[in-house]
């Protein structure tokens, strides 16, 4: 049959030569010496492949698919240190440590199976004469087209000892500090991040982990006064000696895991404790680094003495992170050197939540004046002749929606920290004159209720007080003389300048002036007579000698009666607080101090409860 008929030709018989047989008539039959000579390229290409193989620098075996060596060349019995013979039928994931990684191994399975095209991995060899070498492995299956492709693979080991050296030489260079040879952060981080993964699954160890996070106390003035050379010998010598307190401390405790010493930057440093033992092993070790750092440096001539701060963190390791035992370090940090410095201090869980807590009401303090969240409270300032309310204090609350309802010494102090002091205290100004002005106009008959207003320093500072003051009582209608504005006692000693200027300012435009808390600062009294001030609210630890008739302070009482009739001299009004009892407003009355201010008359109170105090014609207690 020909080709016109539609039959399918014998694929070999293309190459066949024009002037044979087959090729001229199309005659079918037994194969001749075409067959024959397709046999002998067999043959051929087989022994060409042989040879190659066992010619090839690189070292290689034919594995089948179970991973037994079926041929192996020169090359990779010089590599292994054995005969090529002697490696036939064994196991080639012996030989190249193929099993010891499972996820190698699992690579290297499906390989065999057929289900991978190619496994490529770093593996170290034990040579029969001990010597070790780095090779790249891979394992990949033979073409389909070669001689056994189907049940058969290859499998080769390039020897990378060199390439591998000087990658590791690269790696030390990039994961240690060069000033001090220990591991930089990032070398410590990786350790870290293994240490705690080995902790939480491996049950040979104790499961926990600790860490010393260290900082020098005052490095900076070393590198600003003797040079940055100095300092970096510093650094070095301090790394020396925390070297030997981490293995002093890992030989004394045995089994107690490694103790790696790092440098993190700058002149901070961290020493890491796997599977530590419990508190008390890294409370030992701090106090040993602080001990080993206090004695002094010889440096070239220089005789330098240092301290250290340092955060001590120690765990269960399950359910750590790197990040988050850094943070509980970081932290702790900080409060060793807010602690005074030169000591070790150890994670609170509790401290560490206030801490939070600060955070989160820092955070949220200017938003929660836009949202509305704050109001305000009213307690009265009680004449102590005739009883009767003649002023009240206005008091914040923060209605804060996941922690209730907090007091002013709750987030006073965060507000001036980070600013919002000046949003916040000029809303309470003005809701507090608001309401004054409406107490007055509901009852316009007799003294009205004067309102008084705690004002921090930084609202001086940072916003234009007295513009502020004047633009709400001109917007509420509330005379000056009904606003009392209280600043401490620290704030208005020692003013000068702006401040000063400000207090002048509203004094002139008729607003009194309070000191609050008088008694408790430094109390520059030649100072308080140049002052513009009108009233003292004296400290309620005063009143706190008052207690008891049967077994008063004299001290109390004396100085309460010098502090009133200084200021009776001066032109000022003296308002006592915390007043509890009837037996300490009586005793204040005979001193002559004119006003009280306490749970005896009332606790603050919500603005109609003032109101229904008004109607009741304003008698306290």
């Amino acid at each position: 049959m020909t080709e016109r008929d539609g039959s399918t030709k014998d694929p070999d018989a293309r190459t066949a030569p024009p002037s044979s047989p087959a090729a001229s008539d199309g005659a079918t039959g037994p194969p001749s010496c075409d067959a024959s000579a397709r046999c002998d390229g067999t043959a051929a290409s087989l022994g060409d492949y042989r040879a190659a193989f066992h010619t090839a620098s690189l070292p290689m075996a034919v594995l089948n698919r179970d991973g037994l060596v079926l041929a192996a060349n020169p090359a990779l019995g010089e590599l292994v240190g054995a005969d090529p013979d002697e490696l036939i039928a064994a196991n080639a994931a012996d030989l190249t440590d193929l099993g010891a990684d499972p996820r190698v191994w699992a690579a290297y399975r499906e390989v065999l199976c057929g289900r991978s095209e190619r496994l490529r991995c770093t593996r170290r060899l034990k040579r029969s004469d001990g010597a070790s070498v780095w090779v790249e492995v891979t394992v990949e299956p033979v073409a389909e087209g070669q001689p056994g492709g189907a049940e058969r693979v290859l499998l080769s080991a390039a020897d990378i000892s060199d390439r591998h050296d000087l990658l590791a030489r690269v790696r030390h260079l990039q994961m240690h500090d060069p000033v001090t040879r220990l591991p930089n952060r990032t070398l410590f981080f990786e350790r870290l991040t293994a240490a705690l993964e080995a902790a939480s699954f491996e049950r040979s160890g104790t499961g926990r982990i600790g860490l010393c996070y260290l900082d020098l106390d005052g490095f900076k003035a070393v590198n600003d006064t003797l040079g940055h050379r100095v300092g970096d010998r510093l650094l070095s010598a301090v790394a020396q000696r925390l070297t030997r307190c981490a293995e002093s401390a890992a030989e004394r405790g045995p089994g107690r895991g490694g103790h790696l010493v790092a440098r993190l930057g700058g002149d901070e440093f961290a020493l890491l404790v796997e599977n530590s033992t419990g508190t008390d092993q890294l409370a030992e070790l701090a106090q040993s680094l602080l001990d080993a750092l206090q004695r002094p440096f010889d440096l070239a001539g220089q005789r330098l003495s240092v301290s250290a701060s340092i955060g001590v963190v120690e765990r269960a390791a399950g359910g750590t992170t790197a990040t988050g035992l850094m943070q509980a370090a970081d932290t702790t940090l900080y409060w060793a050197k807010e602690d005074g410095k030169a000591r070790w201090t150890l994670f609170d869980p509790e401290r560490n939540a206030h801490r939070m807590t600060r955070q989160a009401l820092s955070s949220t303090l200017r938003p929660a004046v836009d949202r509305g969240e704050f109001t305000l409270e009213y307690q009265p300032l009680v004449g102590l002749g005739d009883g009767r309310a003649q002023g009240v204090e206005a008091l914040v609350r923060w209605r804060h929606p996941q922690f209730g309802v907090l007091a002013p010494n709750r987030f006073i102090a965060l507000a001036e920290e980070n600013g919002a002091i000046v949003e916040l205290g000029r809303w309470v100004l003005e809701r507090a004159c608001y309401q004054a002005r409406a107490w007055q106009l509901a009852h316009p008959g007799g003294q009205p209720l004067f309102v008084s207003v705690n004002v921090a320093v930084r609202q001086v500072w940072d916003s234009d007080l007295v513009a502020d003051v004047a633009g709400i009582l001109a917007e509420t209608g509330l005379p000056p003389r009904l606003l009392q504005l209280e600043l401490t006692e620290s704030a208005v000693m020692g003013s000068a300048g702006r401040p000063l200027q400000a207090l002048q300012a509203l004094s002139d435009m008729g607003v009194r002036i309070a000191i609050d808390d008088f008694g408790t600062g430094y109390s520059n009294l030649a100072y308080l007579s140049r002052l513009p001030v009108s009233v003292l609210k004296l400290d309620g630890s005063f009143v706190h000698g008052f207690r008891s008739q049967e077994h008063p302070n004299p001290a109390d009482e004396m100085i309460v009666e010098a502090l009133v009739a200084l200021a009776h001299r001066l032109g000022l009004t003296v308002t006592a607080e915390c007043v509890e009892s009837a037996e300490q407003a009586e005793r204040l009355r005979r001193i002559g101090c004119d006003t009280g201010q306490g749970w005896l008359y009332s606790r603050p109170v919500a603005p109609d409860r003032v109101e229904a105090l008004l109607d009741a014609g304003r008698a306290c207690g």
